[in-house]
């Protein structure tokens, strides 16, 4: 039995937690499509104010109608039992307290009961009665009182305002319970002044015609009402329909503009406030087209006038650096400053050719003629190759280069050459910035990415930096000597060769606290990742220099 019990309770809970999340579901639908849809929200907004002021008005209305039937009533209740009241004074004519006062006010009753007040009342009918006469005094028991008439239906309420009254008309609207039904009664009571002792007259008008009015009324205005959200719900989408439509026209409009098709144009149709957007869209569409087309026309000139420009250089570099290698090989022959000079010349050349190849590649990269050619390498390898690389300029400046590699193989698709020309850059700018100190490369893989991080502790990077620093030519601080001999377009190239890969460079720095640059790569291309393996900022930016944990492999300088 327990076990049957148990399985139950598990039945229920997985209804329960299917059900809370398929509630979940729909309402998040529900909310992205209301965040989405203009149409949807004017709908809803409309009718809920609508609703309200339906349900105000609904609310007037009942309340103004059963005023004015309950009013009705009570002015021609009050009237017939004054008429009722003159009745039972003719009838009770004499009355005393020694006579059989029962028999005459069952007599009396009889009398009201059987003609009607209202032949003497020419005011009109109030409806059905039921009479109660009673003789009765303020300080009389049960015992000493006289009654005709259902006298238990009239509240004691009512009953101690008719005996408090001088010759007044007392109303009250009460509910009895007969025979098992809840009947509601306008009671309007007052007293038989001719008679001795004193008698009381109470007339029950049922309310029930009434109430079944205020119940059709009720329904009416119900059944109305929801008519009339219906309607008002089609009237509102059909009217916000018009709208939301040439919205939605001119936003797909500017998805395919934005898309690349620059001859996409709205149709614009009359002359109203949509027809003048639609002008006004066409006309701003053909303004950014002649303007893209410009700058395409102007970015075509440009790369084909750096790339002519560095293939024409080649030629009269080449006879130059011809020239200056013969100087250089004889300079013990020359004096000192002269050999100083071909040194210099040497060295410029070195630094020309450089800046002629970064001009040729960047402008194949901006011309989107470069091709990826990748293969599965172990990233490993790759930065290995590139801390050799830069293993003579880091001595050169005093920096020393930790590295901190994993210890089983980082494989993923890239192309070795450009990754490494990326580590390279990264590393010659960590030892241009670092100041002397260390400089730190890691590398961190998961199933989706590879990341390898660059960390140096010199100068840092001002607030707004971190943008500009993979501007071409941008430094931030020109007055700095550089120890590399970079072009300027090293960091450029780098993040175009991370989107070639289909990763991303990202910088991070502070003053004071040196900068770090990192590198993430799919580890396939044509599939996407979600995070780089390794932090930005690093865990240990909060230190001037931190000393790492791990130092697997060192160069030093």
């Amino acid at each position: 039995m327990s076990a049957f019990l148990t399985r139950q309770l598990r039945a229920l809970v997985v209804a329960a937690t299917r059900l809370v999340a398929t509630g979940r579901r729909r309402s998040a639908a529900f909310g992205d499509l209301w965040r989405r849809s203009l149409q949807l929200r004017v709908v809803v907004s409309t009718l809920a104010l609508g609703s309200a002021v339906v349900f105000v008005l609904g609310m007037v209305l009942q309340s103004q109608i059963t005023e004015r039937l309950v009013g009705a009533k009570e002015t021609a209740a009050a009237e017939q039992t004054r008429a009722a009241v003159q009745v039972a004074e003719r009838e009770l004519v004499g009355i005393s307290a020694t006579s059989d006062v029962t028999n005459r006010l069952k007599g009396a009753l009889n009398k009201l009961t059987t003609a009607s007040p209202d032949q003497q009342s020419p005011s009109g009918s109030a409806g059905a009665f039921e009479p109660v006469l009673v003789s009765d005094s303020i300080g009389s028991t049960a015992t000493d009182i006289d009654v005709a008439g259902p006298y238990e239906d009239v509240p004691k309420s009512l009953r101690e305002f008719v005996l408090s009254s001088n010759n007044n008309t007392v109303s009250q609207i009460y509910t009895v319970d007969r025979g098992g039904e809840r009947v509601t009664f306008l009671m309007v009571g007052a007293p038989v002044t001719t008679a001795s002792p004193a008698v009381q007259l109470y007339m029950l008008y049922p309310l029930t015609a009434e109430q079944r009015t205020i119940g059709v009324v009720q329904s009416t205005l119900l059944v109305g009402g929801m008519v009339l959200m219906l309607l008002l719900a089609g009237i509102t989408n059909l009217v916000t329909r018009q709208v939301v439509l040439p919205v939605r026209r001119a936003a797909r409009a500017a998805e395919r503009f934005a898309d690349g098709e620059l001859d996409e144009r709205m149709v614009v149709a009359g002359e109203d406030d949509v027809a003048r957007l639609a002008q006004s869209y066409n006309e701003m569409a053909e303004s950014i087209e002649r303007q893209i087309r410009q700058l395409e026309e102007f970015g075509q000139l440009q790369r084909r006038f750096t790339s002519d420009v560095s293939h024409e250089l080649r030629t009269p570099l080449t006879t130059v650096r011809m020239a200056a290698d013969v100087l250089h090989a004889s300079r013990k022959q020359f004096p000192a400053g002269l050999a100083r000079s071909t040194e210099l010349l040497v060295d410029e050349l070195d630094r020309f050719e450089t800046l002629l190849a970064d001009l040729l590649e960047i402008s194949r990269l901006d011309a989107g003629v470069e091709e990826l050619v990748s293969e599965y390498s172990d990233m490993r390898a790759i930065a290995r190759r590139a801390v050799e690389s830069v293993r003579v300029i880091a001595r050169r400046s005093g920096s020393e280069v930790v590295i901190d590699l994993p210890d089983d193989e980082v494989v993923a698709e890239v192309e070795p050459r450009r990754v490494e020309r990326i580590v390279r850059n990264l590393l010659a700018n960590a030892i241009d910035h670092g100041e002397g100190r260390p400089v730190e490369l890691c590398l961190a893989a998961d199933d989706d990415a590879v990341a390898i991080t660059v960390r140096d502790h010199g100068v840092g990077l001002r607030a707004g930096e971190a943008e500009l620093v993979f501007n071409r030519f941008w430094r931030a601080d020109p007055s700095r000597n550089r120890h590399t001999g970079g072009t300027g377009l090293g960091l450029a190239i780098s993040l175009e060769d991370a989107r070639l890969h289909g990763g991303g460079l990202d910088a991070w720095g502070e003053p004071g606290e040196g900068a770090c640059f990192r590198l993430t790569l799919p580890r396939r291309q044509d599939e996407e990742y979600s995070d780089s393996p390794l932090p930005l900022p690093p865990v240990e930016s909060s230190t001037a220099a931190p000393q790492p944990q791990s130092v697997p492999e060192e160069v030093s300088p």
